[in-house]
C-alpha cells in the first residue's frame, strides 16, 4: 500500500511518500514571509498550498487523477505511481479519543470552521480530503494534539468551572508506545507506560493499556518547564507579575508560551547552546538544565501514582532526548520505577503513514469524528 503524508506547518508543508512502512522520499515546501503576506488567515492559504503540492507530486511521478490512480490514464505509455491513501496531520479540533480518523464531511467541517482555534495543522485534513476526492482514495488523520482520554479525576481543578484539558504530543507519544510494544513482543493494551516528550514543549503522559489517562497541557505551559514554555507556576506569583508589570492576557500568554523556560532564563530555546554555556562555567545555565531534568523526573514520578505504581516502562522522546546528559539525568532519578527507553526525535511522518496503513490493512478500524461540544479556554 502506498501512502502520501501531508504535514502543514506555519511556514512549510512537509510531504512524504511511503511504500508500506518504507519512506521513499521526503520533501519540504517552504514559504517565505512575502509569499504568505497576501493571506490574512491561514485558511486562505489552502488553494496555494494545494497547487504547490500537486506540482511536486507531478514531478515525483505520482497520480493526480482518478484515472491515473486506477491505471487508466489516457496518456499513452504513462505509468503514474498509485496512491492508496492520504495521511495528514490532525488539526486543533474539538477533543476526541485517540486513533485514526476518516476525513469525512463532519471532520472536514470542523477543520474548515476552526471552531477550536486557527492553526496551520487544520489545513492538513482539508488538503488530504481534496486530494483524496480527486484520486478516489480515503484521507485520514491520526492522533491530533486534542486527543482527550483523561480520567474525570484528572480533569477537576480546585476552582469550580475550570477543568484541565490536554494539548500534547499525542501522535508521537502513542507512536513510541506502539514501537516499544512491538520491540517487547506485546501490544500497547498489554502495557502501562509513562512517556516524556521533550521539545519546545514538554508533555508527560500516563498510558494505561493503550489509553492516555492523564497528561499535561504542554501547549499552555502546564507541567515541566521546557525550551520555550514556563511550566506550572504558583498562581498568586503569576497574578502579582501581571499586576506589577500591567500585563494583559495576551502579553502574559506570550511570556508563558514561547517566552518561558530556557528562553526566559537563558535567552535561547536550544538545549545545545544552554549546555555549552554551562560547560563554559555559567552556573546559572547549569542550574536551569538541572531544574529541567528535575521537573521532568518529578512529573514522571507523579504519574506513577496515576498507574498505582504498576509501570512497565518509561519512554524519553522528542528532540531533547538526543541529549545523553538530559536522558542520563532523568534515568538516574526515575529508573527505580521501571526500565527507561530512549526514542529520540519525533517521527511524525512515519506515525501518520502507519496510522493509515493500520486501517488499510484491517488492523484498526477508522474512527468517525463526533464533536463533544466542549470548548477550551483559548486566548487568541
Amino acid at each position: 500500500m502506498n501512502v502520501l503524508v501531508v504535514n502543514p506547518g506555519s511556514t512549510s508543508t512537509k510531504l512524504a511518500f511511503f511504500e508500506g512502512e518504507k519512506e521513499l522520499w521526503l520533501e519540504n515546501l517552504s514559504y517565505s514571509k512575502d509569499r504568505l503576506k497576501p493571506f490574512h488567515h491561514i485558511a486562505d492559504q489552502l488553494e496555494m498550498r494545494l497547487e504547490d503540492i500537486k506540482k511536486l507530486l507531478s514531478e515525483k511521478g505520482l497520480a493526480l487523477t482518478k484515472e491515473e490512480n486506477a491505471g487508466k490514464s489516457a496518456a499513452p505509455g504513462s505509468s503514474a505511481l498509485k496512491i492508496d491513501a492520504i495521511a495528514a496531520r490532525g488539526g486543533l479540533i474539538m477533543p476526541i479519543k485517540g486513533g485514526t480518523y476518516l476525513v469525512d464531511d463532519s471532520l472536514l467541517e470542523e477543520l474548515t470552521n476552526n471552531t477550536f482555534s486557527e492553526h496551520a495543522s487544520n489545513l492538513g485534513g482539508q488538503i488530504a480530503y481534496r486530494l483524496g476526492k480527486e484520486l478516489n482514495v480515503p484521507a485520514f488523520v491520526t492522533d491530533p494534539v486534542t486527543v482527550d482520554e483523561m480520567h474525570p479525576e484528572a480533569k477537576l481543578c480546585g476552582i469550580k468551572g475550570i477543568e484541565r484539558y490536554p494539548l500534547w504530543h499525542a501522535l508521537n507519544q502513542k507512536a513510541v508506545v506502539r514501537a516499544l510494544a512491538e520491540e517487547l513482543g506485546k501490544k500497547p493494551e498489554d502495557l502501562n507506560v509513562i512517556v516524556c516528550h521533550m521539545g519546545g514543549g514538554v508533555s508527560v503522559g500516563a498510558h494505561e493499556g493503550g489509553v492516555t489517562v492523564d497528561v499535561n497541557n504542554s501547549l499552555d505551559g502546564e507541567g515541566p518547564m521546557s525550551a520555550e514554555r514556563s511550566g506550572t507556576m504558583q498562581n498568586i506569583a503569576l497574578l502579582k507579575m501581571m499586576q506589577d508589570e500591567n500585563l494583559g492576557p495576551k502579553e502574559i500568554r506570550d511570556r508563558l508560551v514561547g517566552g518561558g523556560g530556557f528562553v526566559s532564563h537563558l535567552g535561547t530555546n536550544d538545549l545545545r547552546e544552554a549546555k555549552r554555556m554551562a560547560d563554559e562555567g555559567d552556573e546559572y545555565a547549569a542550574l536551569v538544565i538541572k531544574t529541567f531534568i528535575y521537573q521532568c523526573s518529578k512529573e514522571i514520578a507523579a504519574l506513577s501514582a496515576v498507574l498505582y505504581g504498576r509501570v512497565d516502562a518509561i519512554i524519553l522522546t522528542g528532540g531533547m532526548a538526543y541529549s545523553d546528559f538530559v536522558c542520563e539525568g532523568i534515568k538516574e532519578r526515575v529508573s527505580f520505577l521501571a526500565p527507561v527507553y530512549i526514542y529520540p526525535g519525533e517521527k511524525e511522518m512515519e506515525a501518520l503513514a502507519l496510522g493509515a496503513l493500520r486501517v488499510l490493512s484491517g488492523d484498526e478500524s477508522a474512527r468517525h469524528f463526533e464533536t463533544s461540544g466542549k470548548k477550551y479556554s483559548i486566548i487568541d
